[in-house]
């Protein structure tokens, strides 16, 4: 069945200078009329890229490659749709951090939040499946909403149960308290969002097990009188002794994240999150070098935070206008500068 999938695309694309997972979905279900789900479809077509069977180009994805304490940390700028992660593997991103451009225009009006230049939506069951796909294992999903009231409460329900339908698992909220900001719109005055937390089945072990920790510190007469879980386990790795983690956060979430947004004037978009804010929450969901993604990148924060705290970051914006300033952004503040890339390998049909 791979192999026919395969055949099929490769013998009905062979003239054509490209074509896209909906095409190739499209051939398989409708034209071909063969019984598969899209997921394997996706799947075959990452084989063929992986065997040389198809070429993969990829257009509008800028990359910057830094040297962090010896090691690689990647930027990946792509001037698409966020909502599409048709690009990315399944299983391939270690976290999600992003605030999508939310249609509830009674929110809407007057405030800091204004989205005219923006393409407004509703998430959909279809998302969180995209999301819950290219995630591992274990993996957090953040996602910046605003906070419960009359217009919203229906909507924010529904995100809660559209993830749990398609395997992500509600893990925690903490509100982001905007520092001495005051919005004085709706029924009370307003000064924070929700960040809420959901992780991909079970959550992945980031959180220290500081018994167990303490335990083979002790057992390898380490002198940790005084020191802190966090510094055990810095000596635990310097003497190449195990580790031991436990489910969750890398730490426990506070009750608050409070964070002093810029005033209006020197933001690049009315929504933009201060990226100290954007730090703290990538040391709780992630490690060093791990790959996270923001499908709504807007000023790129998210860029800038993930490469000051060593995590490599996929970034997406639609605006044109937006990626363009996003990019200007993110290259004064790390002193780098992008280059568009074009990625492809060549056919070789053996089987």
């Amino acid at each position: 069945m791979d192999n026919t999938i395969q055949m099929n695309l490769f013998e009905y694309f062979i003239d054509e200078e490209q074509f896209s997972v909906q095409e190739a979905t499209n051939l398989v279900k409708n034209v071909k009329n063969m019984n598969v789900n899209n997921e394997s479809i996706r799947a075959r077509i990452y084989e063929g890229v992986d065997r040389g069977i198809f070429q993969k180009i990829s257009r509008g994805i800028y990359k910057v490659t830094k040297q962090i304490d010896g090691k690689e940390n990647t930027c990946l700028l792509i001037n698409g749709d966020g909502r599409d992660l048709s690009m990315i593997k399944d299983k391939s991103v270690d976290g999600i951090i992003t605030d999508h451009p939310y249609d509830l225009q009674k929110a809407l009006t007057g405030g800091n939040r204004k989205f005219a230049a923006y393409e407004l939506f509703r998430y959909e069951s279809k998302d969180f499946k995209e999301k819950q796909r290219v995630l591992k294992d274990g993996a957090f999903l953040v996602e910046f909403l605003p906070e419960e009231s009359e217009v919203n409460y229906e909507y924010l329900y529904e995100i809660k149960q559209m993830a749990k339908e398609n395997g992500l698992k509600y893990f925690a909220k903490v509100s982001w308290k905007k520092g001495n900001f005051i919005s004085n719109t709706g029924r009370k005055s307003k000064n924070v969002e929700d960040v809420m937390i959901f992780s991909n089945g079970e959550p992945r072990n980031l959180k220290l097990d500081a018994k167990k920790n303490l335990a083979v510190a002790k057992e390898n007469n380490l002198d940790i009188k005084g020191k802190s879980s966090y510094e055990i386990r810095d000596m635990l790795q310097e003497n190449n002794l195990d580790v031991y983690y436990m489910k969750g956060t890398s730490g426990m979430l506070p009750t608050v994240f409070d964070y002093q947004p810029k005033n209006s004037k020197d933001k690049i978009m009315e929504a933009e999150k201060p990226i100290e804010l954007i730090e703290e929450i990538i040391e709780y969901i992630s490690r060093p070098y791990e790959t996270l993604l923001d499908q709504f990148a807007g000023s790129g924060n998210f860029v800038i935070a993930c490469c000051n705290k060593n995590r490599n970051s996929i970034a997406i914006e639609k605006n044109n206008t937006m990626f363009q300033k996003m990019k200007n952004n993110i290259e004064q503040n790390l002193d780098v500068k992008f280059e568009e890339i074009q990625q492809y390998k060549s056919f070789d049909y053996d089987y």
